[in-house]
């Protein structure tokens, strides 16, 4: 499979957003799994990444950021989504004791950030978001790792079509 990705800069945290509820509407065509890695320094997005495609899926309540769980589960969404923050892991091992596993099911959808920290026991992912400070900012880079995570870059950069401007 060729790798492929796709660039488009991000003017502030509403922007943050809505490009996650964009992410949903191609997430939504999928019907299958998948694992996305977020990637970026702390401040660079990911919650906020996170907290518009939670949203979007009709989750009302607050989004925040399971550094201290390392997993806030949404399985009353459809499809389910498990948001990891592994800032604070401390050993990539203590996922096999949280039952990692336990997640990876059907068609959940797994948003995972600092996966970094988690290597060697992770799967790997369908797709990655890194999200860069860029100025007045953001600049956010998905790259398909899996022929799922290219079928949502085709879906995302369709609904991007729609006003964005994509590098």
């Amino acid at each position: 499979m060729r790798i492929e990705t796709l660039s488009v800069h991000l003017p502030d945290s509403v922007a943050t957003e809505q490009v996650g509820a964009l992410l949903v509407q191609a997430v939504r065509t999928l019907e299958t799994g998948m694992v996305i890695h977020l990637i970026g320094d702390l401040g660079a997005g990911k919650t906020t990444l996170s907290r518009g495609f939670i949203r979007a899926l009709g989750h009302e309540g607050a989004v925040k950021s399971p550094t201290y769980t390392l997993v806030e589960p949404y399985e009353d969404l459809q499809p389910p989504v498990f948001h990891f923050d592994l800032y604070r892991l401390g050993d990539p091992e203590e996922l096999e004791y949280m039952g990692i596993r336990d997640y990876l099911f059907g068609d959940a959808l797994c948003l995972i950030e600092w996966p970094e920290r988690g290597q060697g026991v992770l799967p790997p992912a369908d797709c990655q978001i890194e999200l860069k400070v860029e100025a007045a900012g953001r600049r956010m880079t998905l790259t398909a790792a899996s022929v799922q995570g290219q079928a949502l870059m085709n879906e995302f950069r369709e609904a991007l079509s729609h006003g964005w401007t994509v590098d």
